[in-house]
C-alpha cells in the first residue's frame, strides 16, 4: 500500500484585539500627532528670509518619517 503524505496547513489564527483595534487607534493618534507637532514648530521658527521653504520641507519630512516607523501597521 503506498501513502500518500497530505500537507495539513495550519487555519491562520485571527490577531489578537489589540492588534485589531487598539494598536492602529494608537498608531494614528502618533502619526498625526507627529505631523502637527513639526509642522507647528517649523512655524514657529521660520525666520524671514526661508519663506514657504522650511515649512513645506518640515511637513514632509515629517510625513515620511511617519509613514516609515508607522506604515506597518
Amino acid at each position: 500500500q503506498d501513502v500518500m503524505d497530505i500537507e495539513v496547513k495550519p487555519k491562520p489564527s485571527r490577531p489578537h484585539w489589540y492588534e485589531r483595534h487598539v494598536q492602529p487607534c494608537v498608531a494614528e493618534l502618533l502619526g498625526s500627532a507627529l505631523f502637527i507637532f513639526i509642522g507647528c514648530l517649523s512655524v514657529v521658527e521660520d525666520s524671514g528670509s526661508t519663506g514657504r521653504l522650511q515649512p513645506a520641507l518640515a511637513h514632509g519630512l515629517a510625513l515620511g518619517v511617519t509613514i516609515a516607523v508607522l506604515g506597518d501597521i
